[in-house]
């Protein structure tokens, strides 16, 4: 976090403007002509500061045969496998002897940081440019949607990390701050997503953009969050239900008509695709197609082929009979055509990760235009019903909500259910329709739950053991502090049992 004011400023300058237009990747800004006193001074000083904050969201993607951070939070479920034995980061979070000098941790912790810290600034100095006010305004709701996405990775990840709402510099005397509690950094991130909900973004933004559908999805998955561990505050499940129900209410989303719309490049930021990390194919192109396809089986027109992250057989196979999200080629590949002979398909031994999957890079052009997805609708209509139910209990919209996403699945839609049936009903909707979107670890956190493929039924979360051996203990509620941190700020306490 030693971060000064000059360094933030070429965080901003120099980012990639990707949300304003194809044209604007190959600008090139002299950076020679700004200063710290010159800066913040004109409107588009602004778009440049906002566009540094979602660059680092890129940061924890990609792949390659180090693994990449996001995995981190798919291993964790004991749900995924990975071919990669030298991805000690990835097989470390597997097998449950994780330690703070995992780089997956680090990168998260530093790209987040960086993100905040620009966010910061954005708040601080935005207000003072001369510009349109209402162009001002949705910047801001930009800054500050970004700021409370980053915080809420951090708090869930990490837990009690410091909080830090202003820019800071070497003199700062926050250089080094005390970690807040897990309840202040909600706080900050909810007043955040209200504040941004109020900033006149549009409801939706094709060119990938913050909305107020992504604010208000956002808001909404972060009250059903407050609402179980490790707040335990039950009045946010009300709060979740509403802000699920104004993007419902809306019609500006639905679901697609077919799953392939999910790894295709032209459906990004549309229909269901509520919030994504944007890509562009050979601008920048997103780089995880060579870690969800199996160790050199050739199969790909990419060079290298990883076998970085798949999924558990055993998760694949408790999907419920006819559930087309496990049929082939859906949310799950188990063979291929080989880049020899696409007549000529192959058995990979394993199911492989097809909702990530780039036909075109992977057969033919080898650069991928996939966005990462962020919000999807269905979480929309999940946490609806989650959180309604918990409210009132079973409803026409509570059941109607969670069978639109088991109609596309091609399963009989739900009724008759208690509360306390729905509820588990609803649980493992999510553990399957949102499969490998860093969503799942979260859920079993804030639930203290662990779905049991062998049972399909949820397990305690602390003693629950993955299908592969391994038993969750109570550290594992939390991923450890950074090792580099700690030693940096020794206000930092490392999380227990690390």
């Amino acid at each position: 976090m030693k971060y000064t004011i000059k360094k933030y400023l070429i965080l901003a300058i120099g980012s990639l403007i990707i949300f304003s237009g194809c044209s604007k990747f190959l600008e090139e800004p002299d950076k020679s002509n700004f200063t710290r006193e010159n800066y913040f001074t004109k409107p588009e000083h602004a778009e440049s500061i906002i566009n540094s904050i979602y660059e680092n969201m890129r940061n924890v993607l990609g792949g390659g045969f180090n693994g990449a951070p996001w995995m981190m939070l798919e291993f964790a479920t004991g749900l995924a496998n990975t071919e990669l034995g030298q991805a000690q980061n990835s097989i470390f979070v597997r097998n449950l002897v994780n330690n703070s000098d995992n780089a997956y941790g680090q990168t998260y912790w530093t790209s987040h940081y960086r993100g905040i810290g620009n966010a910061n600034l954005a708040i601080a100095k935005i207000p003072g440019i001369k510009m349109d006010e209402i162009a001002k305004k949705k910047f801001l709701g930009e800054a500050r949607f970004l700021r409370a996405l980053y915080y809420y990775d951090l708090v869930r990840i990490f837990g009690s990390v410091p909080l830090i709402s202003e820019p800071i510099d070497l003199s700062s005397k926050d250089l080094y701050p005390e970690p807040a509690s897990v309840e202040n950094i909600y706080k900050l991130i909810e007043s955040d997503l209200l504040e941004a909900e109020k900033s006149g973004l549009p409801f939706r933004d094709a060119s990938g953009r913050v909305s107020i559908g992504a604010v208000k999805s956002l808001l909404s998955s972060v009250y059903l969050t407050m609402a179980g561990f490790p707040l335990n505050k039950s009045e946010n499940f009300p709060k979740a239900a509403e802000k699920a129900l104004d993007v419902i209410n809306s019609n500006q989303f639905t679901l697609f008509a077919s799953y392939d719309d999910l790894h295709l490049a032209s459906r990004k930021n549309s229909i269901e695709n509520i919030f994504q990390v944007q890509y562009l194919e050979n601008i920048l192109p997103s780089n995880w197609q060579t870690s969800i396809i199996p160790y050199n089986q050739g199969i790909s027109n990419y060079t290298d082929e990883t076998g970085a992250i798949f999924a558990n057989k055993e998760f694949v196979e408790s999907y419920e009979k006819g559930d087309k999200r496990a049929a082939e080629k859906q949310f799950y590949y188990s063979s291929y055509t080989l880049r020899g002979n696409r007549t000529q398909s192959k058995n990979l031994g394993g199911y492989y990760l097809f909702k990530h999957f780039d036909v075109l890079a992977q057969t033919s052009t080898t650069s991928s235009g996939l966005n990462w997805t962020l919000l999807r609708y269905p979480e929309v209509l999940l946490t609806y019903a989650e959180a309604a139910n918990e409210t009132g209990g079973p409803s026409a919209t509570v059941l109607n909500a969670i069978n639109l996403v088991r109609k596309r699945a091609e399963l009989p839609a739900l009724e008759g259910l208690s509360k306390d049936q729905l509820r588990e009903a609803i649980w493992r909707e999510r553990f399957y329709e949102l499969s490998f979107e860093n969503k799942t670890w979260y859920d079993m956190v804030r639930l203290r739950k662990a779905f049991n493929v062998s049972t399909k039924k949820f397990d305690a979360y602390v003693g629950h053991k993955f299908s592969y051996g391994p038993t969750l203990s109570e550290k594992e509620l939390l991923f450890p502090i950074p090792t580099a941190e700690i030693r940096n700020n020794s206000k930092l306490k490392q999380n227990k049992g690390y």
